[in-house]
């Protein structure tokens, strides 16, 4: 039986966090996250070579962007846009 949802890490905090990626929700491990985690959920298969835009929605704290070797620390229901850039 998986009890993810149930368990907490140091401080009571949750080991893994509820979030939205371009609309679809997911279960992932925290407390964070990474440009590369995201791309890999939103975009399966894809190859490494191609940019994209990511933009991120926090209930309780800023929003903002991540970038290719950033992370963001989590927290349930934050919302992330992931887009291929049109650059290159």
């Amino acid at each position: 039986m998986n009890q993810a949802t149930n368990e907490t890490h140091e401080y009571g905090k949750p080991s893994s966090f509820h979030i939205k990626i371009n609309g679809s929700a997911f279960e992932v491990p925290g407390p964070q996250i990474s440009y590369r985690d995201l791309v890999t959920l939103a975009f399966p298969g894809d190859p490494g070579e191609i940019i994209y835009l990511i933009h991120y929605v926090s209930p309780h704290g800023p929003d903002g962007q991540l970038h290719d070797g950033e992370s963001v620390v989590l927290v349930n229901g934050m919302k992330f846009d992931v887009e291929r850039s049109h650059r290159s």
